[in-house]
């Protein structure tokens, strides 16, 4: 047994930072992976989490802290999902029994755990921005000691923003940044990788490129054939190397190329990181590596080799049970519409199981288009079906929706064009923390022109709101609702406009009646009470039983939900002016939402009811299950109501001494 362990044979335990992980021999290092492999599955099996991409860079991560100096040298992780084994041999392992829970790890690097990790983001194919700009920095600073990597792969070099940055990248020859592609798409071959390893260990030498600006000049100044010469001599290279290894593009670009490599095996993948480091220059280092590695149950898994399970059975694999959720009604329900409408396509980026597409990609293969880690690419594409005489449907998680707003503004949008958006993950998330919660999009939809936004209540309103949607044939239309369960279906008692109401107060008359906006303010108001609550989405449930709160305290009080909540319905207008406040509930930030589109509203109307907000406060939030976020927050009944009396109470300071009901 090593002295190193903390307690009988466990390296793992003795890894207390990359300097310890240095000190091991290179015969240990299998121990380690496997030790490092039995604490992904353990700890994923208890919470979930994302698994296969870990364990395919077992090897990758210990070589990338075995050769580098981390934190003076900058890992970056694209994307943050693969970052899990960094946390370990960063000093994280003993806290993985509580990954991914309340004051426990995130599931992302944190900047707030560790000076180890850089930057939070699990957008992907943003990492490659942040190691050009960082690489700049430090040149610009002199600090010529440093090195940047940037580890790119799980589909991420299929966004643009990777490309983009490449292509800035090549135009700097002298900064000192290693990318790291991590490719888990195909197997590593032995019988090309092995002349190709050769190839590239040769070309990522200074002795070469010496050699080759030397032939390349002295050719040039042969008369007549010299350039020639140069020309056919480069292309036989070039030809050579396409064969092996058609990551050929790389240097096409202007960067240095290592690869194949074994990303499974750790010395391998040492020297060719070494190799890269002594270079000093951008320099691309391929490494194979297969998703779910050692562990059968995920690299036999069909469908994403356990990118992201929800707990499992270690032994078995078997994941547990899911509730019926809101993505099972829609996968139902585009399935249905599919069958009934030809002109319906669907596009996922890059997330076919987890949007619910699996089921229209298998009843429909022709009508479904997965483009990759490219939601700009997506929404574009998708005006471009539309204005060919189809109907798509664009399906992300609403998070992953910001980075295509100029798409679905200035080329859907501007052309008026029947695209359905449906947004999965809406509001709060919990689990995958700030990047991942998705309440921005209520706020940012509302500056579009001519875009219909519905937000389903329950699942009988998920079906018939998206059936609506793509009815639509004149603008664009989106869908959003949340993670999770479907929530308590709620039947309306009545109709307004376009509205459920799904709580009629009961009507006051004379000297109960309150004061009523001025627009509006006749006795045929539809409603006549203290407190007009609009309900968005699912926030339905919480809303009714706020009302009855509120009812017990002596406050009468409406619930509607407007199920459009782009553009409002004109029926609002009036029922506002009928209460002497308006309480506006969504899971979405407070600022731009739902709320500040109702009064500005009533604003134009020329209707004076006040309105409050109830949503999510305008900060990025930790981790933790959703049910807790919204209570820390105040998005619970209690909460809400507890507001509500007080606002009421400011304004009519008779009620607060009133008996409750």
């Amino acid at each position: 047994m090593s002295e190193r362990t903390g307690r009988p044979g466990s390296l793992l335990d003795s890894v207390k930072g990359p300097r310890d992980l240095k000190a091991l021999g290179a015969d240990e290092l299998p121990r380690l992976a496997a030790e490092i492999r039995d604490l992904l599955i353990s700890s994923t099996a208890r919470g979930g989490g994302h698994l296969g991409p870990n364990l395919g860079v077992v090897e990758l991560t210990i070589a990338l802290h075995r050769v580098f100096d981390s934190p003076r040298d900058r890992i970056l992780w694209d994307t943050g999902h693969q970052a899990y084994v960094h946390k370990m041999l960063t000093g994280r392992a003993g806290r993985f029994d509580r990954l991914r829970q309340e004051g426990g790890l995130s599931g992302y690097p944190s900047q707030a755990e560790s000076e180890h990790d850089v930057i939070e983001n699990s957008h992907a194919s943003t990492a490659l921005s942040y190691a050009d700009g960082l690489a700049k920095a430090y040149k610009l600073r002199r600090e010529s000691d440093r090195t940047v990597v940037a580890v790119i792969g799980d589909g991420a070099l299929t966004g643009g923003m990777a490309w983009e940055a490449l292509n800035n990248i090549a135009a700097h020859k002298d900064l000192p940044l290693i990318i790291v592609v991590n490719d888990n798409g195909r197997s590593y071959s032995p019988t090309i990788g092995g002349l190709a390893s050769h190839l590239a260990s040769l070309r990522a030498t200074q002795r070469y490129e010496d050699m080759l600006e030397f032939v390349k000049d002295n050719l040039a100044k042969v008369p007549v054939v010299g350039s020639p010469v140069y020309d056919a001599l480069h292309g036989v290279k070039k030809g050579i190397k396409d064969v092996l290894a058609p990551q050929v593009m790389f240097e096409d670009l202007g960067l240095k190329y290592i690869g194949l490599v074994d990303g499974h095996d750790e010395q391998a993948v040492e020297t060719a990181l070494r190799k890269a480091r002594a270079f000093r220059r951008p320099v691309i280092v391929h490494v194979l590596t297969k998703k779910g590695f050692g562990y059968s149950f995920a690299e036999n898994h069909d469908e994403d080799c356990f990118h992201s399970p929800s707990p499992f059975d270690p032994l078995t694999g078997e994941e547990k049970p899911k509730p019926h959720g809101w993505t099972n009604v829609f996968s139902q329900e585009i399935v249905r519409l599919g069958a009934e409408r030809q002109d319906i396509v669907a596009i996922t980026a890059a997330m076919l199981g987890p949007v619910g597409l699996i089921p229209f990609s298998e009843a429909y293969p022709d009508r479904l288009y997965d483009v990759g880690i490219a939601e700009q690419h997506a929404l574009t594409s998708a005006a471009g079906l539309a204005l060919g005489g189809l109907h798509p449907v664009v399906a992300l998680y609403a998070t992953f929706l910001n980075r295509a707003f100029d798409q679905l503004l200035m080329d859907v949008a501007l052309h008026r064009l029947p695209v359905t958006v449906v947004l999965d993950r809406a509001g709060v998330t919990g689990d995958d923390g700030a990047s991942h919660n998705g309440m921005w999009d209520l706020s940012i939809l509302q500056v579009i022109p001519g875009l219909s936004l519905a937000v389903p209540r329950d699942e009988p309103r998920l079906r018939e709101l998206l059936a609506e949607a793509v009815e639509v044939d004149d603008g664009p239309t989106v869908v959003r609702y949340p993670k999770g369960p479907v929530a308590a279906e709620i039947e309306a008692v009545g109709r307004l406009g376009e509205m459920d109401v799904l709580r009629a107060a009961p009507r006051q008359t004379g000297a109960d009646r309150p004061e009523a906006g001025r627009a509006g303010a006749d006795s045929d108001a539809d409603f006549d009470a203290d407190v007009l609550l609009v309900s968005v989405g699912p926030m339905a449930e919480l809303c009714v039983e706020a009302a009855a709160l509120l009812d017990a305290q002596g406050i009468s009080a409406t619930v509607v939900d407007p199920r459009w909540v782009k553009p409002l319905d004109e029926a609002l207008v009036k029922a506002a002016a009928a209460h002497k406040l308006v309480a506006v509930v969504e899971d979405n930030g407070r600022v731009g939402g739902v709320g500040d589109a109702v009064a500005r509203t009533l604003r134009d109307a020329d209707v004076d009811v006040p309105v409050r907000t109830y949503g999510i406060p305008q900060r990025f939030l930790d981790h933790a299950k959703r049910a807790k976020i919204l209570s820390e927050i105040g998005l619970t009944a209690q909460g809400v109501a507890r507001e509500i009396t007080e606002a009421v109470a400011k304004r009519s300071p008779d009620l607060e001494n009133q008996p409750a009901r």
